[in-house]
């Protein structure tokens, strides 16, 4: 899990094995200019669909946010192998990333339920790099986006833009390519609200030709009575 005692965390992961595999093939509006366009909704449904490019199934990222205190234990298996895990805020118990920990190290932000605790122990962002793709995480996508577009937000010595821009907070799974960099929101793994879509988390897969991202759909808990289980009120 990766902590600081800044709002902002940077930090450069290797995985073994992996090679270069960025996706960042054009110039990003991040290092300059106009705003990002908000990545249209991309909703999975039926079996798990690719985003992107690429087939390779290594190395792999698993991303996933708004847990909201319940991981599903079909995680555990869809992560297992990966070579990092994202979680991009609403994580609601840190029990949750001493789980998904034991299966690959995680970086993980603060959303805006977590404890005070866990909120103290969680950057507000955290730019870095995995496998040799460049990447910012943060919960919430509106400042996130802001920021890439004011150009504030760069990675490495070569100060290049990010190829992977991950965020949550909507609920509302999304893939995008926006100048040769991949934004994605994974979706709500828990879908919490009575309005949400079906929960869903993703894979993004490493390749020398770029990035792919898989939607894995999650089954959808269930009170006694058969209803969706809603357990927060907006």
């Amino acid at each position: 899990m990766v902590q600081g005692d800044d709002q902002h965390t940077t930090l450069v992961l290797s995985a073994a094995g992996g090679g270069k595999g960025s996706a960042g093939a054009g110039k990003s509006r991040a290092a300059g200019g106009g705003q990002p366009k908000q990545p249209k909704p991309a909703k999975p449904e039926g079996a798990p669909a690719a985003v992107g490019r690429g087939r390779s199934a290594r190395p792999r990222i698993g991303v996933i946010s708004d847990t909201h205190g319940y991981l599903d234990p079909a995680v555990v298996k869809l992560f297992g192998g990966v070579t990092h895990i994202i979680h991009a805020g609403d994580v609601g118990d840190a029990a949750i990333l001493a789980t998904l920990e034991a299966i690959a190290p995680v970086t993980a932000v603060s959303g805006n339920v977590e404890s005070d605790d866990l909120a103290l122990a969680l950057p507000r962002e955290v730019i870095g790099e995995i496998a040799g793709v460049r990447f910012v995480v943060a919960h919430k996508p509106k400042r996130l986006l802001k920021r890439l577009a004011a150009g504030r937000i760069v990675v490495g010595p070569d100060e290049r833009p990010p190829d992977l821009v991950v965020f949550g907070h909507v609920h509302v799974p999304s893939a995008s390519w926006i100048d040769g960099a991949l934004y994605l929101n994974p979706g709500t793994a828990s879908s919490p609200d009575e309005e949400d879509d079906g929960p869903t988390v993703v894979i993004v897969e490493v390749e020398p030709a770029g990035l792919s991202a898989r939607f894995v759909p999650l089954e959808r808990r269930r009170g006694d009575d058969g209803a969706p289980l809603v357990t927060r009120a907006r």
